[in-house]
């Protein structure tokens, strides 16, 4: 049963509602397979976040 003050969110990787509270160890994700379900598809590069590639020069000294 959810706590009064706990705000429901939808998890990221099922969509099912979970509760974004200090003690919920996965938030906002709904349970421990969810996150590693999540950490496996940045690990195999499904996800990204937007931008330019870099640039082979840019960690040379000027």
């Amino acid at each position: 049963m959810p706590e009064p003050d706990a705000r429901i969110v939808a998890c990221p990787q099922c969509r099912k509602p979970a509760q974004w509270r200090a003690d919920n160890p996965w938030r906002p994700f709904c349970s421990e397979r969810c996150k590693l379900i999540d950490l496996g598809d940045w690990a195999a590069e499904r996800h990204a976040i937007p931008g330019d590639p870099p640039n082979e020069f840019d960690d040379l000294p000027e």
